[in-house]
């Protein structure tokens, strides 16, 4: 694991990476960086997969069903001592979402982080990844860009969503929460710096 942010933070934020990328990717470095700067304890894992990548297998991602034991192990090894969000980018947190309630219903985890929630794969607007959302129990916050192409706000209006799902719209974002600043006025920094604020202010509403 890889950890960022004071040890003595109020939350820990568990993290996994995306099909593609690993826990160290420049885009997962700059949100834990930024969740880091606004407080968390953010701590970072790998999947096997992508961990052997390291060692030069390469391997395919699999399929996302498969990767919820290896996430609980990481919530044993993390061990953490107070309130724990779990989360991801993209594949991390669709695995993260997928155990989200039953960690939640042990009392083992405060809530659910999402920064570009993958609702169908680009080109396949019908392959919905959504299901399991429309009956989440869990306090879960989703960060997405508008022009994201795996799911874009106009697509996401119309999905059936649990009360408890927030998503806040990154303006011009894709799947990195990245803007087109001659287009919109923003920086990638700037939308991840509202991630980590808005991250802060949610979860202080969450049961501690």
């Amino acid at each position: 694991m890889i950890f960022n942010g004071p040890e003595t933070a109020s939350a820990t934020i568990l993290l996994a990476h995306g099909a593609g990328a690993p826990m160290d990717s420049q885009s997962m470095n700059a949100a834990v960086l930024a969740l880091a700067s606004v407080g968390f304890r953010v701590a970072r894992f790998e999947f096997g997969y992508m961990a052997a990548r390291r060692q030069g297998l390469r391997k395919p991602p699999p399929r996302a069903e498969t990767l919820q034991p290896e996430y609980f192990a990481a919530i044993d090894a993390l061990a953490a001592a107070g309130p724990l969000i779990i989360g991801g980018k993209s594949m991390g947190g669709r695995v993260a979402s997928m155990i989200a309630d039953e960690a939640h219903s042990l009392g083992r985890i405060a809530g659910l982080l999402c920064l570009g929630y993958p609702f169908h794969p680009p080109g396949k607007p019908t392959q919905l990844r959504t299901r399991h959302l429309a009956d989440l129990q869990t306090p879960t916050l989703i960060f997405q860009g508008t022009r994201d192409e795996f799911g874009t706000r106009e697509e996401v209006s119309g999905y059936a969503l649990s009360p408890g799902i927030k998503v806040v719209w990154l303006e011009d974002g894709d799947h990195d929460l990245k803007p087109r600043k001659s287009i919109s006025g923003l920086s990638v920094a700037d939308h991840l710096g509202t991630m980590a604020r808005r991250t802060l202010e949610w979860s202080g509403s969450l049961a501690r």
